[in-house]
């Protein structure tokens, strides 16, 4: 089974091929094609190669949805002067079906 590591959106991500996974909005619509080309690793059984920094590979996608994630509250209060702030974020994510490593 190959196992690689990507980056993308400014985290590094372990992919096998068939996996799902959410990572960092793309502008991409549904359905659409998707390459990673900072590929940092690949293992395939005992054989592994690195990259310094990226190897020459591709890593291809197709993106299934775009969507939100779950909202969290964001609290801000300082003590002794009435301040009190609270504010939810939801994080937009692209989810990815890795198709082919390499």
């Amino acid at each position: 089974m190959k196992l690689a590591v990507i980056k993308t959106g400014g985290k590094q991500y372990k992919v096998a091929e068939g996996d799902k996974l959410k990572i960092e909005k793309l502008v991409l619509e549904t359905g659409a094609n998707v390459n990673f080309e900072e590929v940092l690793l690949v293992a395939d059984g005992e054989k592994v190669s690195v990259g310094t920094p990226n190897l020459g590979v591709k890593v291809s996608g197709k993106v299934l949805a775009q969507g939100k994630g779950a909202k969290i509250m964001v609290e801000k209060y300082k003590p002794k002067v009435r301040y009190h702030k609270v504010y939810g974020h939801r994080q937009p994510f692209t989810e990815v079906l890795i198709e082919k490593i390499g």
